[in-house]
């Protein structure tokens, strides 16, 4: 016979809202209850206290399905700009346990690996079994060229789950102008997507990121809105390329940041599965969102470094929550540098302890039913498909950038930032509180790249300019 479950709490009154209430307003001192309330950079209000009489019914969403064996990929990024070295770190990340990478492209060797053709790209995959590990890119004005090198350098393996990753107007983004017109690129991403698409069936082929946005100091709303127009101007490109909506809106990934805040990282993730859910229900092609959760760089310090593994950790399991399909955690000193081999370890087992002791992934939607979650995915939701329609109401994410709107709200979304910081509501480890007389020396990589040659990624006609996004550091705004 079964035992009779033990009952805990039986004998403690049940407590109520007002109860809740009554205690905090003593404790408040007169000052009123919403002195607890905070917002998101969008102005999302996040309440101190949920409960079911309050609680909103979040639109459904499919949640992202958890595979036998890994929850999520462990994606590591690779920018070392020797592309021995990179080739070094990228098996170094799958042998230790890694699913895959994500390989940023740089010929000046600023900001990734100096890969400037075919050769580079073989050179810088040598060893790497491209149908067991799949290889993403960033590539920005690029793309193009370096999808059709990866492609070169997985021809042996057509079922590859490569991730080509292009993203014309998150390069727009990020430099504030364009090499020909932005229109053009997209269209020519898109061509190349289209032939890539039949000979590798299982790649994914564009990426509409909206972590530039974030970067940059804009809300969550705003970040995901920018992110759901890109894909929105992807998949009109690929329909226009010879892909149908069912088809291009399938292949396509959605990037979002997450930070040290679980509860609206989570909400944030699944806000945008509703709005995806919504907009692919519009074109009439349902599908699954297929996201990849990136760790933020505004949130990380240069101050106290080793700090920021507590947030990276943070961060990690707030994708792994808010159901990530592929999570790509930074290092703790990228703010410093370029990660030593300490850094890099780090990061890769803090997704697999996550992933493998913790089993932060056993169970899809975890947050699912969390009043607190719930309310707040849905208000972020809501906020986002706004946004969205603002974007499309100016002429798509291409013409809003030019236009200004997304500089714009990224700029209010910084200024809040600064407000919060300044106030003291938004409290930074190791900069505003907890300051050490002197920071621990933390090791990392220096390189001297030599620019290499490389296609010129220019297309006919003028040159798109808009309001470029520079990045920002929490830690700066706080000075």
């Amino acid at each position: 016979m079964a035992e009779a479950p033990t009952q805990l709490a039986h004998r403690f009154p049940a407590a109520a809202r007002a109860d809740w209430l009554a205690l905090a307003e003593r404790a408040l001192k007169g000052a009123p209850i919403e002195t607890l309330q905070s917002r998101t950079g969008d102005g999302v209000v996040i309440e101190p206290l949920y409960a079911p009489d309050r609680a909103v019914t979040a639109e459904p969403f499919d949640p992202a399905p958890r595979p036998a064996g890994r929850s999520w990929e462990i994606r590591v990024p690779v920018r070392h700009p020797q592309i021995a070295r990179a080739n070094a770190e990228t098996r170094e990340a799958l042998e230790g346990g890694a699913a895959s990478v994500v390989c940023a492209i740089d010929p000046d060797g600023e900001s990734g690996v100096q890969v400037g053709g075919a050769e580079d790209m073989a050179r810088l995959l040598d060893g790497v079994l491209t149908d067991l590990a799949p290889v993403a890119l960033d590539a920005g004005f690029l793309g193009a060229h370096a999808a059709q090198w990866l492609a070169n350098a997985a021809k042996a393996s057509p079922i590859a789950p490569l991730a080509f990753h292009l993203d014309p107007l998150g390069a727009f983004v990020r430099s504030g102008a364009s090499p020909g017109p932005i229109e053009s690129h997209v269209a020519a991403c898109a061509g190349v997507a289209a032939r890539l698409a039949a000979p590798h069936p299982k790649a994914s082929l564009f990426l509409a990121s909206g972590v530039a946005v974030h970067e940059a100091g804009a809300g969550d709303a705003a970040e995901i809105a920018f992110a759901a127009a890109s894909a929105l101007a992807y998949a009109r490109a690929l329909e226009v390329a010879g892909l149908p909506p069912a088809e291009g809106l399938a292949r396509i990934v959605i990037g979002l940041a997450v930070d040290g805040d679980p509860l609206v990282s989570v909400s944030k993730l699944r806000a945008a599965r509703m709005v995806w859910r919504r907009i692919t229900l519009a074109c009439g092609a349902p599908c699954a969102a297929r996201i990849e959760a990136r760790s933020s760089r505004r949130m990380l310090t240069r101050a106290d470094p080793w700090t920021n593994l507590v947030r990276l950790t943070a961060a990690g399991f707030a994708a792994a929550v808010g159901g990530a399909d592929a999570i790509v955690l930074g290092a703790f000193t990228d703010a410093v540098s370029l990660p030593a081999s300490l850094a890099r370890r780090l990061a890769r087992d803090t997704g697999l302890i996550l992933m493998e002791e913790a089993h932060v992934g056993a169970v899809v939607d975890p947050a699912g039913g969390g009043w607190a979650f719930e309310s707040l995915s849905a208000a972020i939701a809501r906020a986002a498909w706004e946004s969205l329609r603002a974007i499309e109401a100016a002429g798509g994410a291409a013409r809003a950038l030019s236009t200004g709107l997304i500089a714009e709200w990224a700029k209010n979304g910084r200024h809040e930032l600064e407000k919060k910081i300044k106030s003291g509501e938004l409290k930074i480890i190791g900069v505003t509180d907890f300051r050490l007389d002197k920071s621990e020396a933390v090791e990392i990589e220096t390189a001297k790249p030599i620019p290499t040659r490389a296609p010129d990624p220019r297309l006919p006609g003028p040159d798109s300019h808009c309001s470029q996004l520079t990045p920002i550091l929490l830690e700066e705004l706080a000075r």
